[in-house]
């Protein structure tokens, strides 16, 4: 087990009854990193949650951890541990969009790992938009994790560079050309590595996504079948990038039930 140690817990006002948030700052690399964590109310004393590694989409300001998701998660029964993700709200370090920067996701799992009120046994992990690329190396690296979910997901950052102009000023800081560095972008797109995923995945992604094209879902989904890896793809017909607040009320319970089912498990 890698040793993670955890510096500092600070409260933060509720947002949602029967959860309660916090900020952790914890060690990733030798980097001070910051996270959000919900956690929710139970009746019965002692007995461990499952929990729900949540990793977010964006960069700096864009695709913030909202805590008001979090804890809607949270009041589902799980733990929920989103990282910012390292240079992000007074974190150490540099966010490299998916590279050294995946070790606050895999440092954020051994974390939960040491947390007395989680089931060590029960933890997924869960990924947005460009928080799929952290959600699948973490499901490549860790090993345990129950599930992984990708929603609206990431899962080809060349293609990512070719559909997103509006980006690529963005990606070329971050990571690089996509031709002179494209090893980096190679490494940035876990849909390669499918066959070394080593839980079963699930994939959500609206068929009208603007922003991370039902291709990215597409060639995830073709990748794990080829590997015989085991996974459901949810299409949410004419869906955006960001569901409205119906679907995600839909979704979110769907994806809970899956959680909570025996059909994913290996």
């Amino acid at each position: 087990m890698k040793q993670v140690i955890r510096i500092e817990v600070q409260e933060m006002p509720s947002v949602q009854a029967g959860v309660s948030l916090s900020t952790v700052t914890y060690l990733s690399e030798g980097l001070r990193v910051k996270a959000l964590l919900a956690v929710p109310e139970t009746t019965e004393v002692g007995k461990p949650l499952p929990a729900l590694l949540y990793c977010r989409g964006g960069n700096r300001g864009i695709g913030k951890v909202r805590p008001e998701r979090i804890s809607q998660m949270a009041a589902f029964g799980y733990v929920v541990l989103a990282p910012h993700y390292r240079g992000n709200e007074g974190g150490e370090g540099r966010d490299e969009f998916g590279g050294a920067d995946r070790h606050d996701v895999f440092a954020a799992y051994e974390l939960l790992r040491q947390m007395p009120n989680v089931d060590r046994e029960k933890i997924s992990v869960y990924g947005f938009s460009r928080g799929a690329v952290m959600a699948l190396l973490a499901a490549i690296e860790c090993r345990g994790l129950q599930a992984c979910v990708v929603w609206s997901g990431v899962s080809d950052m060349l293609l990512t560079y070719e559909e997103r102009v509006d980006l690529r000023r963005m990606l070329k800081r971050l990571i690089g050309h996509p031709v002179k560095q494209r090893e980096a972008y190679l490494e940035r797109s876990p849909y390669l590595r499918a066959g070394e995923i080593a839980c079963p995945v699930l994939i959500i992604h609206g068929t009208e996504d603007e922003n991370v094209s039902v291709t990215h879902a597409k060639r995830l989904t073709d990748a794990l079948e080829s590997n015989g890896k085991p996974y459901e793809l949810w299409l949410a017909e004419g869906a955006g990038h960001l569901f409205d607040s119906e679907e995600i009320k839909t979704y979110t319970c769907k994806m809970f039930d899956w959680l909570n089912g025996d059909r994913h498990l290996r």
